[in-house]
């Protein structure tokens, strides 16, 4: 979880009430040992070298989890702690200063799509030792029905992680074409029958419109044939991840995102993304991978100036959570890890 929850079951969409899920499991944080691991020799060297600014930025901040834990290990490291959800801020800043580390973190309201202004505002050198990104739905989202991302649970179709803008899910429903219906579906939740449940919902929203999820959920199962729906959980799923993905922008915000975190972390400085489904992980790689071989022409012996890697991946692929990680975390199941480090300026 960021504390984050992308890791859905896959019958109930993750969306358990507070009561089914403890306070203390929410706020355990995914991967957050193998993340402190991955970070810390950045943190490290910067505070070696007398650094005045060892930053991270944790642009997935949600409550909190992980930008506490890495305070706590580095007393060095400051944070500036980006999130577009304002309810998920505010329990952040109430954790963050129960702690007594206040003065070492920046709250910032924000989409991360805007994480270069952000540096570039808070941080002198415009550089950061350290980056985070926890990607998918927080526990704070996914926990309260209200918020309307959970299938297994009847609430408005907001689907909004900053609940004060953009649009809502039963907007999309009521009022995009059947197409960009069938496209979305299609593209973001990789949804087998996405023309036949297109077709559906536009039947059914002009007899009344939609504004819950349950009607939604019902439709989809009806559309799907029944040997589809006998395996992979719930089948509402996939349509509730496309939808979310439409509303917040998520593939866009991350395909900008993660190109200008790269350009402002510091030679030696790190970056680790957590995404929770196939499409984020594949933004992610595409993103770093060509910045992590030469440019050389492979005919030459010799590597030309300026022509080297700049990054470097730090583990190879993406990594899973162990059994015992999942254990004590089971929205962590589905949770890839990717980690690089700069090794040498950008090209010029």
């Amino acid at each position: 979880m960021r504390d984050r929850a992308d890791a859905q079951d896959p019958d109930t969409g993750g969306g358990s009430s507070d009561a089914a899920v403890p306070d203390d499991r929410r706020h355990i944080p995914v991967l957050v040992n193998r993340v402190d691991e991955l970070l810390a020799p950045a943190i490290r060297a910067a505070t070696a070298d007398g650094a005045t600014d060892v930053v991270l930025v944790d642009a997935t901040l949600g409550m909190g989890g992980h930008t506490l834990a890495l305070l706590q290990a580095h007393p060095a490291l400051t944070v500036v702690g980006i999130d577009r959800d304002p309810q998920a801020l505010a329990i952040a800043d109430e954790r963050i200063s129960k702690a007594g580390l206040s003065d070492r973190v920046q709250l910032i309201h924000a989409v991360y799509d805007r994480i270069g202004e952000i540096i570039a505002a808070t941080v002198r050198s415009g550089r950061v030792q350290a980056v985070l990104f926890d990607l998918g739905v927080s526990s704070v989202q996914l926990d309260e029905a209200e918020r309307g991302f959970a299938y297994a649970q009847d609430a408005p179709l907001d689907m909004r992680m900053d609940p004060t803008a953009g649009i809502t899910a039963a907007e999309v429903i009521n009022t995009y074409p059947g197409a960009e219906i069938t496209r979305i579906l299609r593209e973001y939740g990789e949804e087998r029958f996405a023309q036949r449940i297109a077709r559906a919902v536009v039947t059914e929203r002009a007899k009344r419109p939609f504004t819950t999820s349950a009607r939604l959920v019902e439709l989809v199962k009806a559309s799907i044939p029944a040997a589809a729906r006998r395996t992979g959980g719930n089948p509402a799923k996939r349509t509730f991840q496309a939808l979310r993905i439409e509303v917040n922008d998520e593939l866009g915000a991350l395909h900008r995102a993660i190109p200008s975190a790269l350009q402002h972390l510091s030679v030696a400085g790190r970056i680790v993304v957590m995404s929770y489904q196939s499409l984020e992980d594949r933004i992610v790689k595409r993103a770093i991978a060509p910045l992590t071989v030469s440019r050389t022409p492979v005919d030459l012996p010799t590597e030309l100036p300026g022509h080297e890697p700049e990054f470097r991946w730090l583990i190879r692929g993406s990594q899973a959570p162990t059994d015992i990680e999942i254990q004590a975390n089971p929205r962590a199941a589905s949770a890839r890890l990717r980690a690089a480090e700069r090794i040498r300026e950008a090209h010029s």
